[in-house]
């Protein structure tokens, strides 16, 4: 949630979320994919209600002020 948090709009693309790849694969540097786990956790983001999608890579903050 902190990058979608950092990209500082209610509404964003997956190709924005995908600009933090680098940053995750130093937090993470195990994880070999960064890609699918940032496509999971938005869909866990989602499933919480947190996050709802837009369709073709659109995203919104579903608690946006």
């Amino acid at each position: 949630m902190a990058c979608v948090e950092a990209i500082g709009r209610p509404e964003f693309t997956l190709e924005e979320v995908y600009a933090f790849e680098s940053r995750l694969a130093r937090i993470y540097p195990a994880n070999n994919n960064i890609r699918p786990k940032i496509r999971q956790q938005l869909q866990v983001l989602r499933d919480l209600g947190w996050l709802t999608f837009e369709g073709r890579g659109r995203y919104a903050r579903a608690n946006a002020p």
